[in-house]
């Protein structure tokens, strides 16, 4: 019945003299999202309104899942295009109250957004409910919770049909505000901050740090299977740098009380060092205050204290408990709980600082030569790219 698929933005439309580069983002991230599904599509943008049109017997099931991927899009509904005429409309608004479901209760709501139409928005309402009640024995009207609502927008392009909203993910195209390098670990909280950036517009650059023979391959293959998953909201480069030699030279050196927190000003380090390779304006963690030793706010100072570009911590605030269930949501939890765990969680003292200094740190690093452990796990990287919402993945 719909012949294409009217897409709603939100703050997108709200950028001034810079919308339609927004706009455009978000069209090119909703053919990437679609082409797996329905291949190369028409789309057009007239003012505030994307349409995508649909292929005959399409699986609208399909269409939506993609959708739902899609960041700045607000909602979506399969929409009857038709004639800017009356009978035209009378004609698929019928076909909408009585596909799908049975209901026994509707409302009309209409927008005439053509103001030269020659019924306005109120007239269309009545118009319409009259029609509908008069061809639809023993259906209602009910205006505050009707089982189905037809809805109406008249616009220069035609008439648009539809009872169906189906609610997107929001936020702002995946690209738009740059690149960030994001932290990744086989973790359930990396993740979901990466999800949390990407729906700011924020193009992921993932960088995990591998420490063989003390991790496993399979370790290295749930972050894989996580950056893939991740890949559905649109394209992540992987990075994995051989972090061992860091690592021995940590546990040879580094009072064991504060090896989570040395450890980590290097992972920061090597992460600038390709934030600055790649173009990156941020970094990216996990990180939640006082969930663990190196992020009570004494450590993420310290830490915090090796790096010059800001540090974005989209999951900062957020208990265990709200954590998990978005990583649910965006399906990233039960990869994040498989029994392989990544560096941090393998070296972490027994008893780790939950208050370190940074003369502290620094005194600890004094016996290595930072700058050349930094440029070894620089050397050592393998990268792969997960592309644009079809999990599909490229070595590069």
């Amino acid at each position: 019945m719909a012949d294409k698929l009217l897409l709603r933005f939100g703050e997108v439309g709200l950028k001034g003299k810079n919308r339609s580069y927004f706009i455009n983002a978000l069209i090119a991230n909703v053919r990437r999202a679609l082409a797996p599904v329905l291949g190369d599509v028409r789309i057009t943008s007239p003012y505030g309104r994307i349409f995508v049109d649909l292929p005959d017997n399409c699986d609208l099931e399909d269409v939506r899942g993609a959708m739902q991927r899609v960041f700045g899009l607000v909602s979506c509904s399969p929409v009857q295009a038709v004639a800017l005429d009356m009978d035209s409309i009378r004609a698929a608004a019928l076909a909408e109250l009585k596909s799908g479901e049975p209901a026994t209760t509707f409302k009309v709501d209409s927008r005439r957004a053509l103001k030269t139409f020659p019924l306005n928005s109120q007239e269309i309402n009545q118009e319409l409910g009259g029609f509908l009640l008069q061809n639809c024995p023993g259906v209602k009207v009910d205006i505050h919770n009707p089982q189905r609502t037809v809805s109406v927008e008249v616009r220069r392009e035609g008439a648009f049909v539809f009872s169906r909203i189906w609610p997107g993910p929001g936020g702002m195209p995946v690209g738009v505000t740059g690149k960030g390098v994001l932290l990744l670990s086989g973790g359930i909280d990396s993740p979901v901050a990466g999800w949390l950036a990407m729906k700011r517009g924020i193009a992921l650059e993932a960088l995990y740090f591998d420490t063989p023979p003390f991790t496993s391959p399979r370790a290295l293959a749930k972050v894989e299977k996580l950056a893939r998953q991740l890949s559905r909201y649109g394209p992540v480069n992987l990075h994995v740098v051989n972090f061992t030699a860091v690592q021995q030279a940590l546990m040879e050196t580094t009072p064991e009380d504060l090896t989570i927190t040395v450890m980590r000003r290097f992972m920061y380090r090597v992460a600038e060092a390709l934030a600055k390779r790649k173009s990156c304006l941020a970094l990216i963690t996990g990180e939640s205050v006082a969930q663990v030793a190196s992020q009570t706010l004494e450590s993420i100072q310290v830490i915090n204290d090796v790096v010059r570009l800001p540090v974005l911590r989209p999951v900062v605030t957020m208990d265990k408990v709200e954590i998990v269930e978005l990583a649910r949501r965006i399906e990233t939890y039960e990869t994040s709980v498989e029994p392989y765990q990544d560096c941090c969680a393998l070296f972490v003292s027994k008893h780790p600082k939950t208050r370190p200094t940074l003369k502290q740190a620094e005194a600890a690093e004094s016996g290595l030569d930072v700058d050349d452990l930094v440029q070894t796990a620089l050397k050592q990287i393998n990268t792969k790219t997960y592309k644009d919402y079809a999990e599909e993945e490229v070595v590069t």
